[in-house]
């Protein structure tokens, strides 16, 4: 009796035995599993590769809008100090002019707003002495100055609707391409049947890189934009320098009698 028993016990020990090597064989199945799922890097490219297609098509677009950004801004940069340095040496080179023909002359072609500005000073001097009417030169002369002008700040302010849009829209872009990613990481952790943060973070991770690239492509066009909006005043500035230079030439011009070849009214 005592040796059935004992032979019992060692039946039951190697069977508890078979069963715990047979659990821990399945725990170390079920662990090793999500590791052959989850990518061993989450770098930014593992990330963008491994992302929903809709995710990947926001990434694509905020990524470009980012390269519009500083194409405006290298662009805006030369075109913007090169029309100021330009208008800066012409207003230079007629503050000495004593008529608007020697400023004429003396600008050249340098600036073309300046050369625009003495152009229609000109023009409006020679209309006005073909028809005899010397009374208003100075304001229809400022009525050609002030379009001009406005024609001048349309110009200058191409491309600033471009950061503006993308500085106010890419955040949202972003935030809609993270709404999307992280839908379909729950979608994939109802499919997984699990909730181990080590299955759900790349998914979650690949969501927030698209808000991650939209605030890279906004944060800068905001600075951007913000920059060229006072470059652009300093420069209108000087344009509307350049445009009381023309007026006063042309008062010069109009209070010497037209010497500059346009006969005198008549009395």
């Amino acid at each position: 009796m005592t040796l059935r028993t004992w032979a019992g016990g060692l039946c039951g020990l190697a069977i508890v035995a078979t069963g715990a090597s047979a659990f821990a064989q399945d725990a170390v199945n079920a662990a090793m599993k999500p590791a052959a799922i989850i990518p061993h890097e989450l770098s930014p490219w593992s990330m963008f590769m491994s992302a929903d297609i809709v995710v990947k098509a926001v990434m694509v677009g905020l990524a470009f809008a980012s390269l519009v950004t500083w194409t405006v801004f290298f662009a805006k940069t030369f075109e913007i100090a090169r029309a100021t340095r330009r208008l800066s040496q012409s207003l230079s080179r007629v503050a000495e002019a004593p008529s608007v023909a020697d400023a004429r002359a003396m600008a050249g072609d340098a600036a073309p707003v300046m050369t625009a500005l003495l152009e229609a000073a000109a023009q409006e001097e020679r209309l006005s002495a073909s028809v005899g009417a010397h009374g208003r030169t100075l304001e229809r002369a400022a009525s050609r100055f002030a379009e001009i002008v406005r024609g001048e700040q349309r110009a200058v302010r191409t491309g600033m609707g471009v950061l503006a849009t993308i500085g106010s829209t890419a955040p949202f872009v972003g935030l809609f391409g993270t709404v999307w990613g992280i839908m379909n990481a729950f979608i994939g952790i109802s499919k997984s049947q699990t909730t181990n943060l080590a299955v759900v973070a790349p998914g979650i991770a690949e969501a927030l890189l698209a808000t991650a690239i939209g605030l890279v492509a906004a944060i800068p066009a905001v600075i951007i934009y913000n920059h060229f909006t006072r470059k652009t005043a300093g420069y209108l500035d000087i344009v509307g320098q350049a445009s009381g230079a023309a007026t006063r030439l042309l008062s010069r011009d109009l209070d010497s009698g037209g010497r500059r070849g346009w006969p005198r009214a008549a009395e």
